[in-house]
Protein backbone atom coordinates (compact mmCIF):
# COMPACT_ATOMS: atom_id res chain seq x y z
CA UNK A 1 0.00 0.00 0.00
CA UNK A 2 1.16 3.51 -0.82
CA UNK A 3 1.46 6.03 2.00
CA UNK A 4 2.54 9.61 2.61
CA UNK A 5 3.57 11.20 5.88
CA UNK A 6 2.35 14.59 7.04
CA UNK A 7 4.22 16.16 9.96
CA UNK A 8 3.86 19.59 11.53
CA UNK A 9 5.17 21.57 14.47
CA UNK A 10 3.64 24.81 15.67
CA UNK A 11 6.81 26.72 16.47
CA UNK A 12 8.43 28.49 13.54
CA UNK A 13 11.69 28.84 15.49
CA UNK A 14 14.60 26.41 15.21
CA UNK A 15 13.85 24.86 18.61
CA UNK A 16 11.28 22.43 17.21
CA UNK A 17 11.41 20.15 14.22
CA UNK A 18 9.38 17.33 12.73
CA UNK A 19 12.15 14.73 12.83
CA UNK A 20 10.69 12.68 15.68
CA UNK A 21 7.22 12.59 14.11
CA UNK A 22 8.64 11.48 10.77
CA UNK A 23 10.86 8.76 12.23
CA UNK A 24 8.00 7.35 14.35
CA UNK A 25 5.67 7.29 11.35
CA UNK A 26 8.29 5.70 9.11
CA UNK A 27 8.71 2.97 11.69
CA UNK A 28 4.94 2.42 11.73
CA UNK A 29 4.86 2.31 7.93
CA UNK A 30 7.66 -0.26 7.86
CA UNK A 31 5.93 -2.44 10.46
CA UNK A 32 2.71 -2.38 8.44
CA UNK A 33 4.26 -2.87 4.98
CA UNK A 34 3.35 0.62 3.74
CA UNK A 35 5.58 2.15 1.09
CA UNK A 36 6.17 5.81 1.96
CA UNK A 37 6.01 7.69 -1.34
CA UNK A 38 6.63 11.16 0.05
CA UNK A 39 7.06 13.09 3.29
CA UNK A 40 5.35 16.45 3.82
CA UNK A 41 6.72 18.54 6.65
CA UNK A 42 5.97 22.09 7.74
CA UNK A 43 6.48 24.58 10.53
CA UNK A 44 3.39 26.72 10.97
CA UNK A 45 1.39 28.02 13.89
CA UNK A 46 -1.52 25.88 15.03
CA UNK A 47 -3.59 29.07 15.03
CA UNK A 48 -3.40 29.21 11.22
CA UNK A 49 -6.43 27.96 9.33
CA UNK A 50 -6.00 24.88 7.17
CA UNK A 51 -6.56 27.01 4.07
CA UNK A 52 -3.28 28.79 4.95
CA UNK A 53 -1.29 25.58 5.39
CA UNK A 54 0.32 25.18 1.99
CA UNK A 55 2.11 21.94 2.82
CA UNK A 56 -1.02 20.28 4.20
CA UNK A 57 -2.96 21.27 1.08
CA UNK A 58 -0.13 19.97 -1.10
CA UNK A 59 -0.17 16.69 0.84
CA UNK A 60 -3.92 16.23 0.34
CA UNK A 61 -3.69 17.07 -3.34
CA UNK A 62 -0.73 14.72 -3.86
CA UNK A 63 -2.57 11.89 -2.12
CA UNK A 64 -5.61 12.39 -4.34
CA UNK A 65 -3.70 12.73 -7.60
CA UNK A 66 -1.34 9.82 -6.99
CA UNK A 67 -3.67 7.16 -5.65
CA UNK A 68 -2.24 7.20 -2.13
CA UNK A 69 -3.91 4.67 0.15
CA UNK A 70 -3.17 6.25 3.52
CA UNK A 71 -1.85 9.45 5.09
CA UNK A 72 0.15 8.90 8.27
CA UNK A 73 -0.12 11.64 10.90
CA UNK A 74 1.35 11.76 14.39
CA UNK A 75 -1.80 13.01 16.10
CA UNK A 76 -5.23 14.46 15.48
CA UNK A 77 -4.23 18.07 16.21
CA UNK A 78 -1.82 18.03 13.24
CA UNK A 79 -4.92 18.12 11.00
CA UNK A 80 -6.19 21.36 12.53
CA UNK A 81 -6.81 23.14 15.79
CA UNK A 82 -10.56 23.65 15.39
CA UNK A 83 -12.87 20.63 15.36
CA UNK A 84 -14.67 21.66 12.19
CA UNK A 85 -11.37 21.98 10.32
CA UNK A 86 -10.26 18.51 11.38
CA UNK A 87 -13.60 17.04 10.32
CA UNK A 88 -13.50 18.92 7.02
CA UNK A 89 -10.05 17.52 6.23
CA UNK A 90 -11.03 14.01 7.30
CA UNK A 91 -14.15 14.22 5.13
CA UNK A 92 -12.03 15.26 2.14
CA UNK A 93 -9.89 12.16 2.63
CA UNK A 94 -12.89 9.87 3.10
CA UNK A 95 -14.61 11.28 0.00
CA UNK A 96 -11.48 10.47 -2.01
CA UNK A 97 -11.02 6.99 -0.49
CA UNK A 98 -7.84 8.03 1.29
CA UNK A 99 -7.40 6.47 4.70
CA UNK A 100 -5.81 8.46 7.53
CA UNK A 101 -3.95 7.05 10.52
CA UNK A 102 -3.49 9.15 13.66
CA UNK A 103 -0.65 7.51 15.58
CA UNK A 104 -1.16 9.03 19.03
CA UNK A 105 -4.86 8.17 19.09
CA UNK A 106 -4.40 4.86 17.24
CA UNK A 107 -7.24 5.74 14.86
CA UNK A 108 -7.96 5.12 11.19
CA UNK A 109 -10.94 6.61 9.36
CA UNK A 110 -11.57 3.70 6.97
CA UNK A 111 -12.05 0.01 7.66
CA UNK A 112 -10.40 -2.88 5.81
CA UNK A 113 -13.01 -2.64 3.03
CA UNK A 114 -12.24 1.04 2.49
CA UNK A 115 -15.52 2.16 4.05
CA UNK A 116 -15.85 4.96 6.59
CA UNK A 117 -16.03 3.69 10.14
CA UNK A 118 -19.51 4.81 11.32
CA UNK A 119 -18.45 6.06 14.75
CA UNK A 120 -15.32 7.85 13.56
CA UNK A 121 -16.84 11.33 13.10
CA UNK A 122 -18.29 11.22 16.61
CA UNK A 123 -15.04 9.94 18.12
CA UNK A 124 -12.94 12.57 16.35
CA UNK A 125 -15.39 15.30 17.39
CA UNK A 126 -15.13 14.26 21.05
CA UNK A 127 -11.33 14.12 20.98
CA UNK A 128 -11.09 17.41 19.10
CA UNK A 129 -13.50 19.14 21.49
CA UNK A 130 -11.56 17.93 24.53
CA UNK A 131 -8.26 19.14 23.02
CA UNK A 132 -9.76 22.51 22.07
CA UNK A 133 -11.15 23.05 25.58
CA UNK A 134 -7.80 22.14 27.12
CA UNK A 135 -6.03 24.70 24.90
CA UNK A 136 -8.52 27.36 25.97
CA UNK A 137 -8.04 26.45 29.63
CA UNK A 138 -4.26 26.68 29.27
CA UNK A 139 -4.56 30.08 27.56
CA UNK A 140 -6.88 31.29 30.32
CA UNK A 141 -4.48 30.18 33.07
CA UNK A 142 -1.50 31.79 31.31
CA UNK A 143 -3.31 35.09 30.81
CA UNK A 144 -4.56 35.03 34.39
CA UNK A 145 -1.03 34.42 35.64
CA UNK A 146 0.37 37.28 33.58
CA UNK A 147 -2.24 39.71 34.89
CA UNK A 148 -1.53 38.70 38.49
CA UNK A 149 2.22 39.12 37.91
CA UNK A 150 1.68 42.60 36.47
CA UNK A 151 -0.45 43.59 39.45
CA UNK A 152 2.42 42.52 41.73
CA UNK A 153 4.83 44.64 39.72
CA UNK A 154 6.71 41.72 38.21
CA UNK A 155 8.37 42.70 34.96
CA UNK A 156 7.27 40.55 32.05
CA UNK A 157 9.20 39.70 28.88
CA UNK A 158 12.75 38.68 28.16
CA UNK A 159 15.52 39.24 30.63
CA UNK A 160 17.93 42.02 29.89
CA UNK A 161 20.79 40.85 27.71
CA UNK A 162 18.83 37.93 26.28
CA UNK A 163 18.25 39.67 22.96
CA UNK A 164 21.01 38.89 20.49
CA UNK A 165 22.99 41.68 18.88
CA UNK A 166 23.21 42.00 15.13
CA UNK A 167 26.82 40.83 15.30
CA UNK A 168 25.78 37.69 17.20
CA UNK A 169 23.06 36.98 14.65
CA UNK A 170 25.53 37.50 11.80
CA UNK A 171 27.80 34.87 13.33
CA UNK A 172 24.97 32.44 14.10
CA UNK A 173 23.43 32.72 10.63
CA UNK A 174 26.61 33.25 8.60
CA UNK A 175 25.84 30.28 6.35
CA UNK A 176 22.32 31.58 5.69
CA UNK A 177 23.72 35.01 4.83
CA UNK A 178 26.33 33.39 2.57
CA UNK A 179 23.70 31.46 0.62
CA UNK A 180 21.41 34.47 0.25
CA UNK A 181 24.31 36.58 -1.05
CA UNK A 182 24.92 33.86 -3.64
CA UNK A 183 21.34 34.31 -4.83
CA UNK A 184 20.09 30.98 -3.43
CA UNK A 185 16.31 30.93 -3.01
CA UNK A 186 14.81 31.24 0.46
CA UNK A 187 13.41 27.69 0.50
CA UNK A 188 16.64 26.14 -0.77
CA UNK A 189 18.66 28.17 1.74
CA UNK A 190 16.43 26.92 4.56
CA UNK A 191 16.98 23.34 3.43
CA UNK A 192 20.74 23.69 2.97
CA UNK A 193 21.23 25.40 6.32
CA UNK A 194 18.68 23.26 8.19
CA UNK A 195 16.65 26.21 9.44
CA UNK A 196 13.05 27.27 8.93
CA UNK A 197 11.89 29.35 5.98
CA UNK A 198 10.73 32.05 8.40
CA UNK A 199 14.24 32.25 9.87
CA UNK A 200 15.72 32.79 6.42
CA UNK A 201 13.10 35.44 5.67
CA UNK A 202 13.89 37.20 8.95
CA UNK A 203 17.64 37.17 8.28
CA UNK A 204 17.09 38.38 4.72
CA UNK A 205 15.03 41.34 5.94
CA UNK A 206 17.29 42.23 8.85
CA UNK A 207 20.49 42.22 6.77
CA UNK A 208 18.85 43.75 3.66
CA UNK A 209 19.89 40.84 1.44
Amino acid sequence: MKAVIYARVSSISDRQNTERQIEDLKAYACANCYKVEKVFSEKISGAKKNAEREVLLACLDYAKQNGIDIILVSELSRFGRAIWEVLETVKYCADNSINVFFQKEGLQILDEKGEVLPTMAIYISCLGFAAEMERKNIAFRLNSGRELAKQKGIKMGRKEGSIKSKEQKAEEYKQVIKELKRGTSIRKTAKLCDVSVSTVQRVKAEFNL
